[in-house]
């Protein structure tokens, strides 16, 4: 009884499995086709905290997609040390001024191993370069309030990276990609801790991609 219970568990996988004649060789499943233009939001986390972005995406063809993005997103300096106090508050010791990246790239994504892996994992590397809007702001104002006193500096910056789209949905975009941006500032570089002017602004980010394709 033992054994025929586990002839039958064995087999159960077999009668799941589509039939074909014998020395016949089932024919390649046709790539999926995806609807060429994608709209979405990017959620970003890096070493200096949490952003924003927004995206456009076209397909020029099932490897080659163009888009530009826009996102917003905390500069620190890497010296920066945050303390929180007796009351729960956040304070960050010789800190003057708040920094902002809000940048607006152009770029191009190629999707790698097209004909090797399933279309649910499309994995790609991706680049991007364009104007970048840093933002300064005094630190020891509130947060809103500050705005009206923000100092804007101007640069190109860009990035590289690499990342996947997952599943086989047409209409619900989801990916993950990782990006090192560099970002160089020409004009002395900007002034977040007292006496420290930092020029290279980025490094690493883990953006999570979410939007809808049509």
């Amino acid at each position: 009884m033992k054994k025929l219970l586990l002839f039958v568990i064995l087999l159960i996988p077999v009668l799941n499995v589509n039939g074909q004649g014998i020395g016949e060789l089932a024919p390649p499943k046709p790539p999926e086709t995806f609807p060429a233009h994608a709209f979405g939001v990017d959620v970003m986390f890096n070493e200096s905290g949490f952003g924003l972005g927004t995206f456009y995406r076209y397909n020029f063809s099932d490897i080659l997609t163009g888009y530009v993005d826009f996102s917003i997103s905390e500069a620190k300096d890497p010296h920066e040390v945050t303390f929180i106090d007796y009351w729960g508050q956040t304070y960050t010791l010789g800190k003057v001024n708040r920094g902002f990246l809000l940048p607006l790239f152009a770029g191009l994504q190629y999707r790698l191993f097209e004909n090797s892996i399933y279309d649910n994992l499309r994995p790609y590397i991706n680049f991007a370069v364009g104007p970048t809007l840093v933002l300064t702001d005094p630190y020891d104002q509130e947060f809103f309030s500050a705005l009206g006193r923000g100092h804007a500096n101007y640069t190109i910056g860009g990035y590289v990276g690499f990342g996947a789209n997952f599943g086989l949905d047409k209409t619900n975009l989801i990916g993950i990609n990782i990006r090192y941006y560099v970002i160089h500032l020409f004009n002395g570089g900007i002034e977040l801790l007292q006496g420290r002017m930092e020029k290279e602004l980025g490094g690493i980010y883990l953006t999570i991609n979410l939007g809808t394709m049509f």
